[in-house]
């Protein structure tokens, strides 16, 4: 079966799309491609896009909850130094932490969820 599409792009909602993007271009070490008041893009320089959008009144998931929305994934060389990192730079990290030894989540500054886990 051949593919209806390919994958171009994950919006992310926020209300502050520049400080927003700036946390995961540190993460990734990704490139803005584009950005104006309301949306910025990242690119790892090939097709794929991890774009922040203002949306007015956006509100962040709670965790834990069974409502929790899509979360984003990051294999990380040192998961400990990752997570002082992105704490510095204002992500929180939540009481509830289902990974054990795996993975850590945190949320980024505007409350979206993500998880760190040891790279391969």
């Amino acid at each position: 079966m051949s593919a209806l599409a390919r994958s171009s792009a994950i919006v992310v909602d926020c209300t502050a799309p520049g400080p927003l993007a700036e946390f995961y271009r540190t993460l990734t070490g990704w490139e803005v491609t584009s950005s104006d008041a309301d949306c910025v893009c990242l690119s790892d320089g090939g097709t794929f896009q991890l774009n922040f959008q203002r949306v007015a009144g956006y509100q962040p998931p709670s965790w834990p909850s069974p409502l929790k929305q899509a979360h984003l994934d990051f294999a990380v060389a040192d998961v400990e130094q990752a997570v002082t990192e992105l704490l510095a730079l204002g992500a929180t990290k939540p009481e509830f932490q289902p990974g054990g030894e795996e993975w850590v989540v945190l949320a980024d500054p505007e409350g979206h969820l993500l998880c760190l886990a040891a790279a391969d």
